[in-house]
């Protein structure tokens, strides 16, 4: 080993051939390990001189200082208020912001799950816990729509936006949805929020065409976010500041639990099925919230109340009928996945009591376009927002993950996460471009049993455990 203290230094060894020659010949040629360049113009050094740099001539100088000044790249030092944060659109933002150097305050239920965890840990992130309304009950599944409880939790509210500037609100159904929204923007104009990014959904009973007789039916859990919209835009002080986005549906809704709606079932032959009300060629909106919601927030606030103030933006990078998003999923999971339109949504677990009354009027809604694709009212409730899709999305953020990626790289890992093992069996991997049942429409409309050893919002591992996976607003926020 060589001392530390040791600076002899090393004997330049002359090239072989030079030696042999002596010093006083001239020097042999190198060998060269490739042909020489010949691409060089005929007037080879002047060419040199105009790709060499040298900082005291003129001509390098002046081009330096004709270069227009460098775009300043300070850390962001503004703080982002995010509630319902373990939910996926909550989630997926707060990683994207607090990677890029926001300050992030929090608001979670508790710190039970894998998501809250790994929010906790998250650097700019600080943590805020408490229930935005107050409750009296202890039930581990409060009805939706409140709990017969004590109101608004206004003292976390308000410590929540002191001293912040930005602030992304997803609501939920834990509490009264609509109080809890309204105080969030009370909030916000009493903090002089600059930027309000408000997760939204349509009432379609507002946009009902003047020619039909009866109205679009309302949506009980999307309605709650259109009313709090509405107050947003009667606020003078906010009105102008914020932002509505609207999501389509999520890539992670699919599980093969007997979640109602969005259930992939597995069949006996390895297949999956998949049941709902949608008309099985009309297209509807779809987005991968955990991989996509976060870059395309941080865009619209990137971009500031200048160009999204006062705007409502569909959310969704893929427009597919049930028929193409079973075909996409098929090539993503290599399994074959047929779409059957099921005019009643079967429910074979326990669920809360607001949910049931969601999917009762989603059987309504859809039942529109049972006969006639075009009597299918839009999902976003206005065609004009619905045509704006993929493209306005593809605006803020250009890397979404679609179906197939989501199925092929994400589905089975979540499908583990809840104690699934299917992934692990073998199938005959034939014909995976999926497509439709024949016969379309399946009308046996009777009631199923509910299954009370599932509860909807957590799975059951194999040996019983509950699994985190999807624990409590996770699934629908």
């Amino acid at each position: 080993m060589l001392s530390a203290t040791s600076h002899v230094p090393l004997a330049i060894r002359p090239h072989p051939q030079i030696a042999r020659a002596g010093s006083t010949q001239e020097q042999v040629p190198r060998k060269l390990k490739h042909r020489p360049c010949t691409s060089y113009p005929e007037n080879e050094e002047s060419f040199l001189d105009t790709i060499r740099f040298h900082p005291v001539r003129q001509e390098a100088s002046s081009y330096y200082e004709s270069r227009p000044a460098k775009r300043p790249m300070p850390s962001p030092s503004k703080t982002i208020v995010v509630v319902n944060s373990s939910g996926r659109q909550a989630a997926s933002f707060i990683r994207v912001a607090s990677a890029v150097g926001f300050r992030v305050r929090a608001q979670l239920r508790n710190l039970d799950g894998i998501v809250a965890s790994e929010i906790s840990s998250l650097p700019n992130v600080t943590v805020v816990v408490g229930d935005l309304y107050k409750r009296k009950t202890t039930s581990a599944s409060p009805p939706l729509g409140g709990y017969g409880d004590t109101g608004v939790n206004h003292a976390l509210i308000d410590d929540l936006f002191k001293g912040a500037q930005l602030a992304f609100i997803n609501t939920t159904f834990w509490g009264d949805e609509v109080a809890i929204g309204k105080a969030l923007a009370d909030a916000a104009v009493k903090a002089n929020i600059q930027h309000y990014v408000f997760s939204s959904m349509p009432n379609h009973a507002n946009h009902t065409p003047s020619s039909t007789r009866k109205p679009w039916p309302s949506l009980p859990l999307w309605s709650a976010k259109a009313t709090v919209s509405s107050y947003i835009q009667s606020l003078p002080a906010l009105a102008s500041k914020t932002t509505h986005l609207l999501t389509g549906i999520y890539n992670n809704n699919f599980t093969s639990l007997p979640y109602p709606l969005f259930c992939m079932e597995l069949q006996s032959d390895g297949s999956f099925l998949w049941e709902a009300p949608f008309h099985p060629d009309v297209k509807l909106p779809w987005l991968d919230a955990e991989h996509d919601v976060g870059p395309a927030v941080l865009q619209i606030f990137k971009d500031g109340v200048s160009k999204w103030g006062g705007q409502s933006i569909p959310l969704a990078y893929e427009m597919l009928s049930p028929v193409e998003a079973c075909k996409s999923f098929a090539r993503g999971v290599g399994r074959k996945v047929k779409y059957r339109r099921r005019s009643k949504i079967n429910v074979k677990v326990s669920i809360p009591n607001g949910y049931r009354e969601q999917l009762v009027a989603l059987e309504e809604l859809y039942a529109l376009g049972k006969e006639d694709p075009s009597k299918q009212p839009p999902y976003f409730g206005d065609q004009e927002l619905d045509d704006r899709c993929p493209e306005q999305a593809l605006a803020l953020w250009e890397g979404p993950r679609g179906l197939e990626e989501y199925a092929r790289e994400v589905f089975p890992v979540e499908e583990a996460a809840n104690g699934l093992t299917w992934m692990n069996e073998g199938t005959d991997g034939e014909d995976t471009d999926g497509g439709v049942i024949a016969g379309g429409i399946q009308e046996e409309d009777e009631d199923s049993e509910d299954d009370d050893g599932l509860i909807m919002g957590g799975g059951t591992g194999s040996a019983g455990e509950a699994t985190p996976a999807r624990r409590e607003e996770t699934w629908l926020a």
